[in-house]
C-alpha cells in the first residue's frame, strides 16, 4: 500500500524540523491528525460490513454464508404459542368422495376358517376404501368442420372453427396452459419442461415452443396489465420496492408495485425516477406510498409510509455494533405502538387516542434529542471544503426526526401498515426465478415472464385457482372475472 511522501519521516527528521522550523511540525502534526480521522472512518466503514448481515441490515438471509450465528435472532416477538398447525385451524386431509369415478369389486372366494367356497352366498354389505390417483393421457381431439352449398345461390359454406383452433395441427388450451403454470409458476426451465412433456405425456416439444407459448399467454394479458395498473393506482395503500434483475447478462431492476389483491411487475435498466415515471403509476398515486426510503420515491407527490422493520433492523446493528442506547429505546418504542394499534384495531377504533398519540411523540422526539446528544455533529476543518460525513448514526437520526410523520404513518393512520414486508414478499419468488434461470436471454422475454408472473400473483391473492386462471387467458375470456369483491 503506497503511503504519501509527506508522512514518511524518521525520528530524525522529526528532531530537525522541532529544531529548525517548529511551525512547519505543527502544520504536520494536523495533516497527520486529518489523515488518521480519515482512515479511521474508512475501518469503521469496512468493520460495519463485515458485521452486517440480514439481522441487522437488508442484507437477504443467502448473503450471511456458511458462518451463521449458533441461535438466529429474530425480530418478531414470540406470540406464546406451540408450533404446528393451531386449535381451529382447518386442516389439509383426503375426503371420502360420495361419488366415486370408479368403483372396483373384490370377492370373496373362499371361508378363511374351513376352505368351503363363498361363491354362491349371497353378499352381507362391503368394506369400503377409496384411492386418490391421477390419470396421464393424451388425447387427440378433431374438429369437423361441415361445409354445405346453398341450393339457391350456390354459395360454399363453411362452419367456423373456435377461435383457439387455428392451424391444421397445433396444441391444445390444457397442454399451453400447463406449459405456462410449470414455466412461470414452478419455474422450471425449458429444457427440463421439454423432457417432462417427452416423458410423462410422449408429445415432443421445443424450447422454442415452450417460449412461443409462454409469450402468446403474455400478449393475451395486455389488457390484464392495463387493469392491473389502474387498480393500483386508485388504491388507498400502494406497496413499491425494487431489486437487482440479470438481462442479457447485464444488471437491470425489478419494480414490484402491489398491495394485498393486485400485484404489478417490471423490469428497467434503471433503478430510479426514470423507470417509475415509465411505469406511469407513482407519478400519479395520491394514497400512501410505502417503501424502504429510496429517495426516488420521495419525489412524488403521494403519502408516504417508511417501512419501519427495516428501521429496526437499523437500530439493531447500531445498538449491536456501536453500543447505542437510543436505538435500543427506539426499537423498544416502535413496537410498543406496534402493539397498541393492533390491540386498539381489535377494539373497533379507526384511531389511536390522542392523549397516547401526545405521548408517543413526546417519548419519539426525547429518544431522538438523547441521540443527537450522545452523537454530535463532526466539528468543521476551515482548511477542507465542503462537509464532514455524518455517519450512519446522525444519518438515522436526521431520518428519524426530519420524517417523524413518514416513521409514525401507521400510528396516524391505521390502513398504514408498519412494515413493508408485502412488498418483499411479492418480490421475494422472482429472486427465486433468477437463482434457478441464472439470467433472463432477453428484456422482451423478461417482461412476458414477469407479465404473466402480476397475474399469478394477483390470482392468487383472489384465491382463484392458478391452472384454471391461465386457461381462461388462452380461452380469452374477459380479465375482469378476477375482481371477486
Amino acid at each position: 500500500m503506497k503511503t504519501n511522501d509527506k508522512f514518511k519521516f524518521s525520528r530524525t527528521l522529526f528532531q530537525e524540523i522541532l529544531k529548525t522550523n517548529p511551525d512547519q511540525l505543527f502544520y504536520l502534526i494536523n495533516e497527520l491528525i486529518d489523515k488518521i480521522d480519515d482512515l479511521t472512518y474508512k475501518i469503521n466503514n469496512l468493520e460495519s460490513l463485515i458485521s452486517k448481515d440480514s439481522h441487522n441490515s437488508s442484507k437477504p438471509p443467502s448473503s450471511d454464508g456458511l458462518k451463521k450465528k449458533p441461535i438466529p435472532k429474530s425480530l418478531r416477538e414470540k406470540s406464546g404459542k406451540q408450533s404446528g398447525g393451531q386449535k381451529g385451524h382447518p386442516g389439509k386431509n383426503l375426503k371420502i368422495d360420495a361419488n366415486p369415478d370408479k368403483i372396483t369389486r373384490i370377492e370373496v372366494c373362499k371361508c378363511e376358517a374351513c376352505n368351503k367356497s363363498l361363491q354362491n352366498e349371497p353378499v352381507q354389505g362391503y368394506e369400503k376404501r377409496q384411492v386418490k390417483d391421477i390419470e396421464l393421457k393424451t388425447f387427440t381431439e378433431e374438429f369437423q368442420a361441415e361445409i354445405k352449398i346453398c341450393s339457391d345461390c350456390h354459395k360454399i359454406n363453411t362452419a367456423k372453427f373456435p377461435h383457439y383452433v387455428s392451424n391444421t395441427i397445433q396444441y391444445g388450451l390444457n397442454l399451453k396452459s400447463l406449459i405456462v403454470y410449470l414455466r412461470v409458476y414452478n419455474i422450471i426451465p425449458a429444457d427440463r419442461l421439454t423432457e417432462i412433456c417427452a416423458d410423462i405425456f410422449n408429445i415432443p416439444l421445443s424450447e422454442g415452443t415452450i417460449f412461443n407459448i409462454t409469450a402468446s399467454a403474455s400478449n393475451l394479458l395486455i389488457p390484464f396489465e392495463n387493469w392491473v395498473k389502474f387498480k393500483l393506482l386508485i388504491s388507498e395503500i400502494l406497496h413499491v420496492d425494487e431489486s437487482g434483475l440479470r438481462i442479457e447478462g447485464k444488471l437491470n431492476w425489478l419494480h414490484s408495485m402491489s398491495n394485498k389483491l393486485y400485484t404489478y411487475y417490471f423490469p428497467h435498466s434503471k433503478r430510479g425516477n426514470k423507470a417509475m415515471d415509465e411505469i406511469g403509476i407513482l407519478p400519479y398515486f395520491k394514497g400512501y406510498a410505502i417503501h424502504d426510503f429510496w429517495k426516488s420515491y420521495q419525489k412524488y407527490n403521494s403519502l408516504h409510509g417508511l417501512c419501519n422493520e427495516h428501521h429496526i433492523r437499523e437500530l439493531t446493528f447500531l445498538k449491536e455494533e456501536y453500543c447505542q442506547e437510543w436505538a435500543k429505546k427506539m426499537i423498544s418504542l416502535l413496537y410498543e405502538i406496534k402493539d397498541n394499534v393492533e390491540e386498539s384495531k381489535l377494539a373497533g377504533n379507526i384511531n389511536l387516542d390522542e392523549n397516547k398519540i401526545k405521548i408517543y411523540e413526546t417519548e419519539y422526539l426525547k429518544i431522538i434529542e438523547e441521540g443527537f446528544k450522545n452523537n454530535p455533529y463532526p466539528k468543521k476543518d476551515i482548511k477542507k471544503r465542503g462537509k464532514k460525513k455524518k455517519g450512519k448514526i446522525l444519518n438515522l437520526l436526521e431520518r428519524f426526526k426530519d420524517y417523524m410523520d413518514q416513521t409514525l404513518a401507521f400510528m396516524y393512520h391505521f390502513k398504514v401498515p408498519f412494515t413493508n414486508n408485502q412488498a418483499e414478499q411479492d418480490i421475494r419468488m422472482i429472486k427465486v426465478v433468477q437463482k434457478v434461470f441464472g439470467c433472463f436471454r432477453s428484456m422482451n422475454g423478461a417482461k412476458d415472464f414477469l407479465r404473466i408472473r402480476s397475474f399469478i400473483s394477483t390470482s392468487k391473492k383472489h384465491q382463484i385457482n392458478i391452472l384454471d386462471a391461465i386457461k381462461k387467458v388462452f380461452e380469452k375470456k374477459d380479465i375482469s372475472y378476477i375482481l371477486a369483491e
